[in-house]
Formats: structure tokens, C-alpha cells, sequence
């Protein structure tokens, strides 16, 4: 291991007098084209992995190496301004870390930085493994200081890394802070002063400390989204519906403004059908389409108003509401929310009406959860709700989407998704051949007949599953080769 004098650490850093230049960019990845920071190397000493720590910043801030009897120090001349207070972080705290990167004419690029799990004086990373790897993650998602920029695909994890123990987050603060929205890091400064009070009752502490992990787990991305492709939107929507072309379309038109305005739409989308047209199917291909995180809430089974705001820290059993869980569970305050169901929101215990809540997340003002008590941007928040019967729904609530009404299928329809679409999809999933299941045209004439006066396709799927599991039986059971069903057969099995 590395030894290294502390006393000329300080010589060195008093030394390391030239200024860096802080650098603005707006790059989400790292390589030597794009380094996090440049290291002067005049007598290239420096290797593609090269180990030791930062200085602590007094009057510059340098990178001291050390291989076997050889020790040098390197000022460092630019730095992504987003790493500036990781940098004197890892300095003042002695880390030693391990630097990928390459010699270039400017000097080292360094393009990757490692905890090598040695501390120096007892320090450690926050006591927890990958601190620095989320540290370094979610700088690279930030913004410049200074610019917006436009988000892209997530960096490498790092291995699932949480922000739990007040050090943890009080380092996260000092070298991420300037990462959160405004009123955020001011919430958060408050809170944890609240964690470590011991003016206050453990369960104040308690309550603060859980809420700033939920908040500071959470990535604050910009709402700069990128366009979408209208013909990879349609081949979406092609693979999880047959047919409703004019929906498909209607669809595409609502979200394609992102194209021009960057921006999410300013209206959710409210689907209105029959149980079983496939209303949830469009709302997932919807955000794969988007590229987001999505989440579900179940308005059946939400009967209080409270189940979606939290509950306030005065009581002992207090906890967060489904909306903010559903941020902290995603870890983006980009969502996409499934509302399932939005007609049978009720009034619930009397309480107030859970739907009402649903306003204050719809109408892009920011979100307020009683347990976490801090405002949460909801810029990034995009709608999608189903819904059965359109007169069960209040015309504030309706004024927030906008409106798209599925047809139901026609019978032809209906025959094209079994024999397309069903079949096919349940012999693949439980190992049937083609050739071992045979259904004539006048069996397939009696399936539709069972199934004329029900509305979307749950039924014919079911009957798909149905029908392949009884040839599976006689295959296995009966040592058949094959199984055809006639009309008889079909009757007998579904009626």
C-alpha cells in the first residue's frame, strides 16, 4: 500500500498554485475525447491506471502518485465544473482512488475514477460501497451549473447504491448539492440539521432522516426530452394492438409535440373503452415509445385521499403516499403515471376525494406529499388513464386529458387477433408446435359465436389458453400426435 507523507501533502497543495479552469459541458458519459478532468503530466509519469489521492484544496488542488519508491504531484489544469466539489471531497478526506485515462497533448485525460478500497487517517467513502460510483453517476446525469442540456440514456449503475446514513447524505449534499432544484436543497439542508439535532425527539430524527433518502435517492432530471420517431412509434403500437388504426393515430399526434417543444405534452391522455379493447397495453407501449419509467395507481382500490398525499410526521407509523413512493421507487422525477380505472375514483371514508388529488399532479404546479413536506417538481410527469364510463368522470379531471375513445372489436377483428395474435402467443410460451394443434374454420366459427356478445378481447385470449392447454393435456396424457378441434369439440370445451 502507498505511504504517503502528509506533510508535504501540504507542501504540495500550497504548491499547487495554478488556478483550474472550470469547464461547461453538457457530455452524460466520459472518455478521454471527454474527460471529467485534465492533469498536468509533463514528464508523463501518469499510466492508465494510476493510483493515489487529491490534495486538499488550499490553494489548488493536484492528484499525488505513487508508484513503488516514485512519487510525484500533478496540478490539475481543467475540471467538469459538476466534479469541482467531488474533487476537494475526495481531497480533504484522504481517498484513495484509482484513475483511468489517457496521455494527450493537453495533458492526462482522466475519464474514470475508483474507490480502491484503502483509507487513509480511518477515512472511508461514507462508510457504505459505491458511494463514489453513484456519486460520479449522477453528476454525469446533472446539468452543467450554468446550461441546460438535453437528457440522454442512463450512465452505468452503481450497484444499486441508496443514500441511508446521515453521512452518506450530508456527503451527498457537499459534493451534489448544486444537482437538486433549489427549494429542494434548501429542504434538504433544513431536514438534515433536523437528523442531527439532538434537540429534537428520535422520532423526528427518524422521520427526517428517511425522508431525506427518499428525496436525495431520487434523480432530478431536466425535462428536456428527445423526439420521437413517428414510424418506431407506430411499429410499437403495431406489436401490442391489431387494428384501431385511427386511435394509433390519434395517439401518435398527441405526443409527437415533443418534436418541436421538447418539452412533454400539455395534456395527458384519457382512454375510454370497453373492459378488455386493450386500454393498459396502449399506455405501456405509450411509455416505452417515451423512454420513461412508468407506474401504476389503481383508482379502484384507493378510497382515501390520504393513500395518495401521505401521512404528516406526527404520527408515529407516518409514511409517504403512493405518488411519492412511486417517485422514490422509479428514482426519477421523469414518470410516467398509468392512472387505471380514473371513473371509479370515489369519495371514499368521506375524507375528501382521492380524484381531487390527482388535480394538484396533473396541472404541472408541483406535488405536495404531507410526510415529505417539500414541493416536487411535476414537470417531468406525464398521464395516461383508462377508463370505462366517461360520465363517471368529473369535467375538472377531464379537462386535464386529452379524450380518446376505443372502439370495440368487430367479430373479424376478434377472429384475426385469435388466430394471429392469441394462438400463437400461447403455443410459444408453453412449447406447442403448429403442427401439433388444429383448429378448423368451423371450430373457429364456434369460438366467435361463444364469445359474439362479449366486449374486448380478454375472453378470446383466455379461450386461447384454454383450448392449447387441453391439446397439451391429450398430447402428453393420451400420447396424441395431434389434436384437431372441430365445432363440437369447441362447444363442449368453452360452453
Amino acid at each position: 500500500m502507498p505511504v504517503f507523507d502528509f506533510n508535504q501533502e501540504k507542501k504540495d497543495a500550497v504548491k499547487a498554485e495554478k488556478t483550474y479552469e472550470l469547464v461547461y459541458t453538457d457530455e452524460r458519459f466520459s472518455d478521454a475525447e471527454h474527460p471529467i478532468m485534465i492533469l498536468e503530466d509533463k514528464d508523463t509519469k501518469l499510466v492508465h491506471h494510476s493510483c493515489g489521492m487529491f490534495t486538499s484544496p488550499m490553494k489548488g488542488t493536484a492528484f499525488l502518485y505513487e508508484k513503488d519508491d516514485e512519487k510525484s504531484s500533478h496540478d490539475i489544469l481543467k475540471i467538469d465544473a459538476r466534479f469541482e466539489n467531488l474533487m476537494k471531497w475526495l481531497g480533504e478526506n484522504h481517498i484513495m482512488v484509482r484513475l483511468s485515462g489517457k496521455n494527450t497533448p493537453a495533458g492526462y485525460a482522466v475519464y474514470k475514477i475508483h474507490e480502491t478500497g484503502v483509507a487513509m487517517r480511518g477515512s472511508k467513502l461514507s462508510g457504505e460501497n459505491g458511494f463514489l460510483q453513484f456519486m460520479i453517476e449522477r453528476l454525469f446525469q446533472s446539468d452543467s451549473p450554468s446550461d441546460t442540456v438535453v437528457d440522454i440514456d442512463e450512465m452505468e449503475d452503481s450497484d444499486d447504491m441508496k443514500l441511508t446514513s446521515i453521512q452518506s447524505i450530508t456527503d451527498y449534499l457537499m459534493c451534489a448539492g448544486s444537482t437538486l432544484p433549489d427549494n429542494i436543497r434548501m429542504w434538504a439542508r433544513r431536514n438534515l440539521a433536523v437528523a442531527k439535532s439532538t434537540e429534537v425527539t428520535p422520532e423526528e430524527r427518524r422521520h427526517a432522516q428517511r425522508a431525506l433518502s427518499i428525496m436525495l435517492n431520487i434523480q432530478w432530471k431536466n425535462t428536456d426530452f428527445q423526439p420521437i420517431d413517428p414510424v418506431e412509434a407506430r411499429r410499437i403500437l403495431d406489436e401490442e394492438l391489431y387494428g384501431l388504426d385511427q386511435v394509433k393515430q390519434r395517439i401518435i399526434e398527441t405526443i409527437i409535440q415533443i418534436n418541436r417543444t421538447h418539452t412533454l405534452p400539455a395534456y395527458g391522455i384519457l382512454l375510454i373503452g370497453p373492459a378488455g379493447t386493450g386500454k393498459s397495453q396502449i399506455a405501456y407501449a405509450v411509455a416505452k415509445i417515451l423512454k420513461m419509467s412508468w407506474t401504476t395507481l389503481e383508482m379502484s382500490s384507493i378510497n382515501d385521499p390520504e393513500q395518495l398525499t401521505g401521512s404528516s410526521r406526527i404520527y408515529a407509523n407516518a409514511k409517504p403516499g403512493l405518488i411519492m413512493e412511486a417517485f422514490a421507487n422509479a428514482e426519477s422525477s421523469n414518470l410516467l403515471f398509468i392512472i387505471n380505472e380514473l371513473d371509479k375514483a370515489s369519495a371514499g371514508k368521506g375524507n375528501g376525494n382521492p380524484a381531487d388529488v390527482l388535480l394538484t399532479l396533473l396541472d404541472n404546479l408541483g406535488f405536495t406529499d404531507n410526510y415529505i413536506e417539500c414541493n416536487i417538481p411535476t414537470t417531468g410527469v406525464y398521464p395516461i388513464a383508462t377508463a370505462n364510463d366517461r360520465n363517471a368522470i368529473s369535467a375538472p379531471l377531464m379537462s386535464r386529458f386529452a379524450v380518446i375513445e376505443l372502439p370495440d372489436y368487430t367479430l373479424d377483428e376478434k377472429r384475426v387477433i385469435f388466430t394471429k395474435f392469441a394462438m400463437p402467443k400461447v403455443l410459444k410460451r408453453i412449447g406447442l408446435r403448429d403442427e401439433e394443434i388444429i383448429i378448423t374454420d368451423e371450430a373457429l366459427d364456434a369460438i366467435m359465436d361463444v364469445f359474439k356478445d362479449t366486449s374486448g378481447i380478454r375472453d378470446i385470449e383466455q379461450a386461447a389458453e384454454h383450448i392449447a392447454a387441453n391439446a397439451l393435456y391429450r398430447i402428453e396424457a393420451e400420447k396424441m400426435t395431434c389434436v384437431t378441434y372441430d365445432a363440437d369439440m369447441i362447444k363442449a370445451l368453452l360452453v
